[in-house]
């Protein structure tokens, strides 16, 4: 009996002192590249730093967090955010967020992220290069607010990325239930009286190919760009209104992508005339698309629904044979 007594002790105190060195070496780490980051002139700061979870979680807690890339222009802060992982293996990270409003801004625009039980977890390969293997963001009843006025709203929000055989290569998925855009864009689309107040399904899978694997360098030296998307599936149903899109697109160095993606739409002269309010569609381009569109509805036999393809070529989009003008830049800054 004593022989096991001591043997506990033993352990006890030597699984102890693991947690107590790990737990520093996190806490040094995170407090490190708060320190690395200062020094490349950004804005890295918090309050106080604190580590709980003894003795199966390393539990490494931030007050008054606080970012800003003076180069992008972009900031961020909020009340706290702690960092979670198994004590047993630092790689399985998890990140929780304060109930509390968060603040993110980009140069003079600043908007307030308010978001129940946000969670991001990031499991990460074993070596000082940290390569992601998969990141998840999840999220209870979320919302947006610009000076205090709701920009967009949600039930729930999952955003998964997770790292295939290719290393370079993610598939990326999301869905959010009971989307609701704020009173702004639903006057800037005219859809304030056309349409419920929340999407019944707004979806996304694809699998996305970037130059290079994501990993600390995407935060420290420059972000991974896309150079092919495969998207399987994007849906959105917003009352009427329907639409599903899959295709592939390359993507070169320019952010400038070249192939097709499919398009079903229903009820989609709405779409147009939303389009067209949105600034999406200049006002010289609505009557040509519109009776080209009706067109080629009139030969699927249902002048509600529209099957049409979008060809990027040359730095432009067009619908079928129709241009609609350059095509955007898919860069990640």
């Amino acid at each position: 009996m004593r022989g096991l007594i001591r043997l506990v002790i033993v352990i006890t105190v030597i699984w102890s002192a693991y947690w107590f060195v790990a737990g520093f070496g996190l806490r040094n780490a995170i407090t490190t590249w708060f320190d690395g980051q200062q020094d490349r002139g950004w804005q890295a700061e918090y309050s106080q730093v604190a580590t709980a979870g003894y003795p199966f979680n390393h539990v490494t807690r931030l007050d008054n967090p606080a970012l800003a890339d003076p180069v992008n222009g972009t900031a961020w802060s909020a009340d706290w955010i702690e960092f979670q992982s198994p004590a047993i293996w630092p790689g399985q990270q998890m990140l929780r967020f304060a109930d509390t409003p968060q603040r993110l801004s980009y140069f003079d625009q600043t908007s307030t992220i308010t978001a129940a039980d946000l969670v991001a977890e990031l499991q990460l390969q074993p070596g000082i290069a940290l390569v992601l293997e998969k990141m998840a963001l999840t999220s209870g009843s979320w919302s947006i607010a610009d000076d205090g006025e709701a920009q967009a709203a949600g039930e729930t929000l999952q955003l998964i990325m997770a790292q295939t055989a290719i290393p370079e290569t993610y598939a990326i998925s999301a869905r959010i239930d009971g989307f609701t855009p704020g009173d702004d864009l639903r006057e800037l689309m005219r859809s304030a009286t056309t349409l419920p107040q929340s999407f019944e399904t707004l979806e996304l899978d694809m699998t996305t190919v970037f130059d290079k694997p994501w990993d600390r360098s995407a935060l420290e030296q420059g972000r991974p760009q896309p150079t092919r998307i495969d998207l399987r599936l994007a849906e959105m149903k917003w009352g009427a209104l329907r639409l599903f899109a899959a295709g592939e697109l390359d993507v070169d160095a320019q952010g400038i992508p070249t192939g097709e993606i499919a398009i079903k739409a229903e009820n989609w002269r709405d779409m147009i005339a939303m389009a067209n309010a949105a600034g999406a569609l200049p006002d010289q381009a609505v009557d040509p698309v519109t009776r080209a569109l009706n067109f080629m509805a009139g030969l699927g036999g249902n002048p509600n629904a529209l099957d049409l393809q979008l060809n990027f070529r040359d730095g432009f989009v067009a619908v079928g044979p129709l241009p609609l003008g350059p095509a955007p830049r898919l860069i990640l800054r």
